[in-house]
């Protein structure tokens, strides 16, 4: 199960932000994914349609911060990923780089 959160905007969109296994690595190097999306189920959609089957949102334990939702916000796929161990100066890369 991932740990993230969501947040509502104004506009009625809401911005999911996931902690999710990286595929094809060893275990404990794990992303943060970020997501723009109508509701959360079609967010948590969009990413089991990238091959995130397993993924669920229980809570809202580690919404997303300012700083995140102003990068998805600003990103063409309303979709973007960074390791989680990186620091603010990595910015956020689009999902495609991650396949």
């Amino acid at each position: 199960m991932a740990s993230g959160g969501f947040t509502r905007l104004p506009s009625g969109d809401v911005v999911v932000a996931l902690r999710l296994p990286r595929p094809g690595a060893t275990p404990g190097d794990d992303i943060r994914v970020i997501v723009l999306a109508a509701n959360r189920q079609r967010a948590l959609t969009r990413l089991r349609n990238l091959g995130f089957r397993a993924v669920r949102l229980v809570g809202n334990a580690h919404p997303p911060t300012p700083d995140e939702v102003r990068a998805v916000l600003h990103h063409p796929d309303g979709l973007v990923w960074r390791d989680v161990a990186a620091t603010d100066a990595v910015g956020w890369q689009s999902i495609s780089a991650l396949r």
